[in-house]
């Protein structure tokens, strides 16, 4: 019997993801986590041979249970299925450990493709997610500069751009306003800027938003 795990906070999600597994696996009996935390105590307490995990949960980032999931159970294959495209976060879920990374809009084909490929022990690299690569394995000095922020860092860019305030990017991300700042404060000056509308202009130019 084929065990998955869908991590995502939207119910119609998951039963659409269900059915389209359950169509080309047939025998698959499926766990549901709707956040972070259910997420890691399914993953602990029972066996599983494939995590799909959404990237935005709440009460946790979704990047940040990859990471611990990987620490925890280094075996354990995740594959991740965003609604962000794939320039804004493949990379970084990949050398997370993810063993591929899908956008929510690709078609249900490309998903049991990939399901097949991560349990036979390979890695699903689509198209789009190899650009970003390639891309990412060019010389420091012709990277953006979003490339060389830490993955918090980075979250709090994409936060801050899309129009949220510290106060709500603290609790999408379960850290404190003042941890928020600290890591605002730390982008501004990685990226020699001075204010959030500079942040966002950049995000916007670049296709981070």
């Amino acid at each position: 019997m084929l065990r998955i795990l869908l991590a995502d906070d939207h119910a119609v999600v998951r039963q659409g993801v269900k059915q389209i597994l359950a169509d080309a696996f047939g025998q698959v009996a499926f766990g549901e986590a709707r956040n972070a935390q259910e997420l890691l105590g399914l993953v602990s307490n029972e066996r599983w041979d494939v995590v799909v995990l959404d990237l935005a949960m709440p009460g946790g980032n979704g990047l940040e249970a990859l990471k611990q999931i990987k620490v925890e159970h280094p075996q354990l294959p995740v594959l991740i299925l965003s609604i962000f495209p794939e320039d804004q976060y493949a990379v970084r879920t990949i050398r997370a450990g993810a063993a591929g990374y899908l956008n929510k809009e690709s078609a249900p084909e490309e998903l049991v493709q990939a399901i097949r490929k991560i349990l036979l022990g390979g890695e699903y690299i689509s198209a789009a997610v190899a650009d970003e690569l390639v891309l990412y394995a060019r010389h420091d000095d012709d990277q953006p500069l979003h490339t060389h922020l830490s993955d918090r860092e980075y979250q709090v860019l994409c936060l801050i751009a899309s129009g949220k305030e510290v106060k709500e990017i603290s609790t999408e991300l379960a850290l404190s306003p003042k941890t928020i700042s600290t890591y605002r404060a730390r982008l501004l000056d990685k990226m020699n800027m001075k204010t959030n509308a500079e942040l966002t202009h950049y995000a916007i130019e670049s296709g981070l938003v």
